[in-house]
């Protein structure tokens, strides 16, 4: 294993992601042969086949699945463990946040503590929440601003942030909930699991038109497409100013709170940040509470 340099596993990580040898070269920009030459070395060391030909294209084996998982993971470790030995206020944070946070809780937590810290490092990606939770588990991410980690990841969930989720429409829409068109987020949405769930349980089978994103969903309900279940954060201006209305359904408002979600090995950085909102002099409406030290 030691002609396999983390070069090499960063070149198969990336021709996994991208899903071409093709693709992998325009991102590292490196060449196409550099590539299949990396890729090769690795498959003759290890003695298996990550790749099979399919077509014109190219898809990993299930080796290549298992080896590709392997890599992200090894790759997390390496900038963690770097960012381990940094100072907290010089440090490095890798934060994910669904959409939903990412616009509208995170940047003015961000900006707060920009201003306190600003040599740390930020970085931020917003994705749905199941690829925030694996960019987690592989130690892509080190903090993620979602929903409540899945049971038995061994995520830790270190604080949390009250956050209800409401349905609402256009002010001049008016149709029964049981019958009205329901808008729903794209897969791997939490709100939209959580709104097919409620359907569900109320019984209703009513027509759905699936837009995507969170901008999407509220311009469609702004324009009387139909209902939404949103986070109320998302919504807190629209109803204020009412071009939306919160419309009553039993079981809503759902209490479904904001969670900072670690690894069980948070650097000094991302400690310094759930300190930092969590902190008594943090804007009430955006302090989160701890009930879970994550362990450094």
């Amino acid at each position: 294993m030691r002609d396999v340099t983390w070069a090499r596993l960063r070149t198969f990580a990336t021709v996994a992601e991208t899903g071409s040898i093709r693709g992998a070269a325009e991102k590292l920009h490196v060449t196409e042969p550099a590539v299949s030459a990396a890729v090769g070395s690795i498959e003759r060391q290890l003695g298996v086949e990550l790749l099979s030909r399919e077509g014109r294209g190219i898809r990993l084996t299930e080796s290549g699945r298992t080896y590709a998982r392997y890599c992200r993971t090894l790759l997390g470790l390496a900038e963690e463990a770097a960012a381990a030995v940094r100072t907290p206020a010089t440090g490095r944070l890798r934060i994910g946040a669904v959409a939903t946070a990412g616009e509208t809780v995170l940047p003015r937590l961000l900006a707060g503590f920009r201003d306190r810290y600003p040599e740390v490092d930020l970085s931020l990606s917003v994705r749905p929440r199941d690829d925030l939770f694996a960019e987690l588990e592989q130690h892509e991410t080190d903090l993620a601003i979602a929903g409540r980690p899945p049971r038995g990841s061994g995520l830790v969930s270190v604080a949390t942030r009250p956050n209800g989720l409401v349905v609402v429409t256009g002010a001049g829409y008016d149709v029964p909930p049981a019958s009205a068109t329901w808008l729903l987020r794209g897969q791997g949405s939490g709100t939209r699991s959580t709104c097919l769930a409620l359907l569900e349980q109320r019984q209703w089978e009513p027509p759905t038109l699936t837009l995507g994103t969170l901008g999407a969903v509220l311009a469609a309900a702004r324009e009387g497409l139909g209902l939404t279940l949103v986070h109320a954060d998302a919504v807190a201006g629209a109803l204020r100013e009412g071009s939306l209305r919160v419309v009553p359904v039993t079981g809503t408002p759902l209490d479904r709170p904001w969670h900072l979600v670690t690894n069980s090995t948070p650097p000094p950085a991302t400690r310094l940040f759930v300190e930092h909102v969590c902190a008594a002099d943090a804007a009430a409406d955006l302090r989160f509470h701890p009930h879970n030290q994550p362990r450094g």
